[in-house]
């Protein structure tokens, strides 16, 4: 038996009109009457469900096992026209139900809130906000592909298990096959490692950066796109501990070179959201940020604020707004620095430029001033940073000199320091955290919304 996508159907409803079709779905809701029935089934192509019209009369079977909400059927029928000018419907003939779905069933027609649909995340996929967030996410991430793949990027696969922290700050969660039993009988941790899979300490990767500079030096554009992981006991709405990113890195690039990538991938990504998910985007206007079409429609027309960090300073400072957190230079900015500058004072996102070396990773290209780097944030509306990015140090003894200084351990990184003393040249890159800039273009509040699984401190549902 071949299923129609219920979507194909209500994309091309004149051309299934009078034809027998078949489709199979979820029913979300049912309506009965006495001499008629219907359901509103959905099948996960599209956000619309169809409407499926049961003739008491005509129907052999018995109608009350398939008018549940959550019970999986599959349905026979003609496609007639709806009253709704320009909508179908399926006139059923036979409906057969595939999987029934006791009383219980946590999705009833009310209003669920996103705690409690978050306690099933098994089941609130079903929902229409889950629907059109997948959906969204699916379009987004191929843009990506899309967007690098159109400018002659190639796309590297960076390993997952990795003997160095990108970042340094040592939120990284810890990969080893020794058991209890194998710490208790180690002498020390040298000899707890020792005896490890690999021989020495191994974690999750929290970037696929550092790899992604060795494919770099060879083959000059490169991107990865795949799941990292930062053991950042956090819980904001803003952080997750597994989360997708998109880091290029690119040769002979300078940090103006990597913001003018930044800038038209963001452009170009979102653009792409607007044009192929114009239902998904109208129902997160209505249920979560009105004005969001709008928003999104201004980032692609608009140019991005570079701005440098010692000015953004200077305009809190001189803002005269109530901050929880300190504003002075050599501090990082907090989200709701980054909010008031993006929100109230541009309206639109912004590039900060050249931060205080101190507050950033030592692998940035250090500035003349000798106090900052060559590095950028991107902050947006609603989110903050949604891009980190940077010019990598290319000189060999300052990045030795900055690794030194914050007590880095030189054997994890040999590989890496070899690329300033083979063949060196200027390249830079950034990061894009997907689950970010999918809040963004949708309106949702919480990272843990925009994943199929959340993953944060204490949730391992």
């Amino acid at each position: 038996m071949q299923f129609i996508d219920v979507a194909e159907i209500l994309k091309n409803g004149e051309a299934f009109k009078g034809k027998t079709v078949t489709v199979a779905g979820w029913v979300r809701t049912a309506r009965d009457s006495k001499n008629m029935a219907f359901l509103a089934l959905n099948d996960g192509s599209c956000l619309r469900h169809m409407q499926i019209v049961i003739n008491k009369a005509e129907y052999k079977g018995d109608v009350s096992q398939i008018m549940k909400n959550g019970v999986s059927v599959s349905v026979e029928g003609t496609v007639v026209a709806a009253l709704k000018e320009g909508d179908v419907e399926i006139n059923a003939t036979r409906v057969e139900l595939l999987g029934d779905c006791p009383q219980d069933y946590p999705l009833q027609k009310k209003y669920h809130s996103m705690e409690f649909l978050r306690s099933i995340p098994q089941l609130r996929v079903r929902t229409n906000t889950f629907n059109a967030m997948l959906r969204v996410r699916s379009k987004l991430s191929f843009a990506i592909h899309r967007f690098f793949q159109e400018r002659g990027f190639t796309y590297i696969h960076t390993p997952i298990i990795t003997g160095s922290d990108c970042e340094g700050a040592g939120e990284i969660f810890r990969v080893t096959t020794n058991g209890y039993t194998d710490a208790m009988a180690a002498k020390d941790e040298a000899d707890f490692v020792a005896h490890d899979f690999f021989g020495r300490k191994a974690g999750l990767t929290v970037s696929g950066q550092l790899e992604g500079e060795v494919a770099a030096m060879a083959m000059g554009k490169i991107y990865t796109f795949g799941p990292t992981f930062r053991a950042e006991n956090s819980n904001t709405p803003r952080h997750a501990a597994e989360f997708w990113q998109v880091e290029p890195e690119v040769a002979f690039a300078k940090l103006p070179d990597i913001i003018e990538i930044a800038q038209s991938m963001i452009k170009y990504i979102i653009g792409a959201v607007l044009a192929e998910c114009p239902e998904e985007i109208a129902f997160f206007e209505k249920a979560f940020e009105p004005g969001l079409r709008d928003k999104l429609q201004k980032v692609v027309d608009s140019d991005f604020v570079i701005l440098e960090y010692t000015e953004a300073i200077d305009i809190l400072k001189k803002s005269g707004a109530k901050f929880q957190y300190p504003v002075e230079w050599g501090l990082d900015l907090q989200s709701e620095h980054e909010r008031y500058i993006t929100e109230q004072v541009f309206n639109k996102p912004v590039f900060v430029v050249n931060y205080p070396k101190k507050i950033k990773s030592f692998y940035m290209k250090q500035n003349e001033d000798g106090k900052t780097v060559a590095a950028t944030d991107l902050l947006v509306p609603g989110v903050g940073e949604i891009i980190g990015c940077s010019e990598r140090e290319a000189d060999f003894d300052k990045l030795k000199q900055a690794m030194e200084e914050r007590g880095m351990n030189m054997e994890d990184y040999v590989g890496y320091m070899e690329l300033r003393k083979y063949g060196s040249v200027p390249h830079s890159g950034f990061g894009l955290g997907l689950e970010r800039i999918m809040m963004y273009v949708t309106g949702i509040q919480n990272i843990r919304d925009v994943q199929l699984y959340a993953r944060t401190a204490g949730d391992l549902m």
